[in-house]
């Protein structure tokens, strides 16, 4: 009777292990920064835009990047390009910012200054109508601009 009871619960567990394994495959990598950055500039890749209507664009619903920064920085810098009009949503432990491509910025959205430590989910996020989504890239630089 015991040998049937754990031949019933072998493959549920097996089940269960197999599903939360690939459960956390989906999730989005964390990405570790540090006052060493190694490439600088750090480049990253993904596809801007989603379905989720936002006042940063049109985002998805999980971050298209998500950072940890160690220890506080005095100077971190993330500049988005895209063929689009991009939007950096930043959702962090100093809050929730967007940043929009404005005339100064050159069709670029960056953020920089002062990050705290804290894990930051970055969305890249689409504001042009009739294509949802582009291909972007992320810059991550702790080198100021010249």
């Amino acid at each position: 009777m015991k040998t049937l009871r754990l031949l019933a619960i072998v493959p549920t567990a097996l089940a269960m292990s197999l599903v939360l394994t690939e459960a956390n495959l989906a999730q989005t990598p964390t990405i570790k920064i540090n006052r060493n950055l190694q490439p600088d500039p750090l480049i990253l890749n993904g596809k801007s835009g989603g379905t989720v209507k936002s006042n940063c664009g049109n985002i998805t619903t999980e971050p298209n990047q998500v950072i940890q920064v160690t220890e506080s920085l005095p100077y971190l810098r993330l500049t988005v390009e895209s063929e689009g009009k991009p939007t950096l949503l930043i959702d962090g432990p100093g809050g929730r910012f967007c940043v929009m491509v404005d005339k100064y910025s050159g069709g670029k959205p960056e953020l920089s200054g002062f990050w705290q430590a804290g894990t930051y989910s970055l969305f890249v996020g689409e504001q042009s109508q009739g294509k949802p989504n582009f291909n972007y890239t992320l810059s991550i630089s702790q080198e100021t601009k010249k």
